[in-house]
């Protein structure tokens, strides 16, 4: 593949050939992304004119933001709605549904309790638990993007996910709180 021979108007989808859906075969995209990389690596076009070297940089980037953003739920939720023209609002929409905010304060305070008595059990357990609701999340996103194409009620599920997924990086703090 030269560089120059590349469709950059593709999106990321089609750059690794898959469906355009949620729901992903994650062997298949990594399977993709060796192809691709082996294909359009730097260096090897360290022979070619430096105008299609810039090209075959762009391309092995574009390709590793492809494969970034398509490997998370969180991303790739995202992107399919931006490419369904919807905006998931993360920046100016912070309206939760009541209960969905009373969870996430009582599960930030138990993550705050754990780390303060250095409880690695509990947040484990925690943790365990907060994977599972994350699981279930993207499990309703995939059938609201996938099967009903209710794109405005995904972006509402993914401004949710986005937040257990900063609670998930706070257990993962308080981890480290404790081990050190």
């Amino acid at each position: 593949m030269q560089p120059a021979a590349y469709d950059f108007k593709q999106n990321f989808f089609q750059l690794f050939g898959l469906s355009e859906s949620y729901q992903l075969d994650s062997t298949a995209l990594e399977q993709h992304y060796r192809t691709l990389q082996t294909q359009v690596h730097p260096d090897k076009f360290a022979h070619l004119s430096e105008a299609e070297q810039r090209v075959s940089m762009q391309l092995s980037t574009r390709v590793n933001e492809a494969y970034q953003t398509l490997r998370s739920p969180l991303k790739r939720a995202r992107y399919l709605l931006t490419l369904h023209g919807v905006d998931t609002q993360e920046e100016t929409n912070t309206a939760m549904p009541v209960e969905f905010l009373m969870q996430q304060m009582e599960w930030r305070e138990a993550v705050e309790e754990a780390q303060q008595a250095k409880d690695i059990a509990a947040l484990e357990e925690f943790e365990t638990r907060l994977q599972h609701e994350m699981h279930e999340l993207q499990r309703q996103l995939a059938v609201k993007i996938d099967t009903e194409h209710d794109y405005q009620e995904a972006a509402g599920m993914v401004r949710k996910l986005r937040f257990m997924e900063k609670l998930a990086e706070e257990v993962v703090s308080a981890f480290d709180v404790i081990d050190n």
